[in-house]
């Protein structure tokens, strides 16, 4: 008997069939609220289009920006031992305010050298002027001399005139008339060295006057090394020029300070600004007094108001020690950083938190500069 002759068995006979399981459909609430979240969906991607249209493409972000100031380096004019520090680490000063004072005993030496030398310029100019006086004097006299030998020449030429006729005709000796005629030529010649000696005296006015102009010329090369030994020593104490804070200040009592040394820097924290490494590809549409919103990460991202103040002519690898040079076989493009310059509209309060060197996030809305790419564009064109 062959296995398809046995008899069924209710082992070998399987389960009834089971009927199938419905498909689960969702409900007329939850279809609601799928329709409603892709309506919202949709809704915001288009009003996020719209705004980025709009306003948004309008934003240009950097992360690499810091806070800056332009800090004054406090260095002296002139070298000496530093007799006393008037200010310390991190202090706050006001313009005016007295920060370093060098020794100044060697510069007031100088002022009095100087003020000597006036003074013995200022000698040398009255003794001349004295002199001129006196030599007036003297002059008169020559003058008196050269009249009377003026007078006593001529009255010895009219002797000999009076006498040369008696000497000729015997009345009078020829010995006595070559005695008048003697004594008349040395006459003439006493009036020729008085009038010699009287010009003599005149010119010795001009060498006095050329002596007062000497006097006068010293007197006020020893007024200029009196200013410029006055203006040293005014420069022994060193004076803050800003408002600001005192800061990397090396300067101790008793040290030797050299002209230009730096003794110490004032920031003035009044005056900080922000620059931000914008990227070339986002300057397009940056204009100087766009606004700008400043992130400072110190303030756990607090923003604060700024203005952009100024574009910079180059980018930063332009300005660096060795600027790149592209003029190679492995050039490699780099998208390049330009620094832009950002002015703070900060509150006082706010202010005083900021220091130079922190780290900030700037934004920039240049949507007041919307279309220049196309007015652009098309004058190329025209042209």
């Amino acid at each position: 008997m062959s296995d398809a002759d046995l008899p069924a068995t209710e082992a070998d006979v399987g389960p009834p069939d089971t009927p199938a399981k419905p498909a689960k459909r969702l409900s007329p609430i939850a279809k609601i609220v799928l329709l409603l979240v892709l309506a919202i969906a949709i809704v915001a991607g288009i009003v996020w289009y719209v705004h980025h249209k709009t306003t948004g493409q309008y934003y240009q972000e950097t992360n690499d920006a810091t806070i800056q100031a332009d800090a004054v380096t406090v260095s002296p004019k002139v070298s000496g031992y530093v007799a006393e520090v008037l200010v310390a680490d991190n202090q706050d000063v006001k313009a005016g305010q007295p920060l370093v004072r060098i020794d100044p005993r060697d510069y007031t030496a100088k002022v009095s050298q100087a003020q000597a030398q006036i003074g013995e310029a200022g000698a040398a100019i009255d003794s001349a002027r004295a002199s001129i006086d006196e030599q007036y004097a003297t002059i008169e006299q020559s003058r008196a001399q050269l009249e009377s030998a003026r007078a006593k020449a001529a009255h010895d030429a009219a002797e000999v005139a009076r006498y040369r006729p008696l000497a000729a005709s015997g009345a009078e000796t020829r010995q006595q008339l070559a005695q008048l005629e003697t004594a008349a030529r040395q006459s003439a010649q006493d009036v020729r060295a008085q009038a010699a000696t009287l010009l003599m005296q005149q010119r010795r006015i001009g060498t006095f006057q050329a002596q007062i102009r000497q006097g006068e010329a010293q007197a006020r090369g020893a007024q200029a090394q009196l200013a410029s030994a006055s203006v040293d020593v005014g420069s022994t104490v060193l004076r803050a020029s800003v408002n600001g804070r005192v800061g990397n200040r090396t300067v101790t009592a008793g040290q030797y300070a050299t002209a230009g040394t730096r003794l110490m820097s004032v920031v003035p924290l009044d005056q900080l600004y922000v620059v931000a490494n914008f990227k070339e590809t986002q300057l397009a549409l940056m204009r100087p007094g766009q606004p700008a919103t400043i992130a400072v990460d110190a303030l756990e991202g607090t923003e604060i108001n700024g203005r952009v103040a100024s574009v910079s002519p180059g980018t930063g690898a332009q300005f660096s020690l060795l600027p790149p040079s592209n003029a190679t076989g492995n050039f490699t493009k780099i998208v390049q950083r330009v620094p832009v310059r950002i002015a703070i509209e900060a509150t006082p309060e706010a202010r005083r938190l900021l220091v130079p060197g922190l780290s900030v996030t700037v934004t920039v809305n240049t949507k007041s500069a919307k279309g220049e790419l196309d007015r652009i564009k098309q004058l190329e064109k025209a042209d």
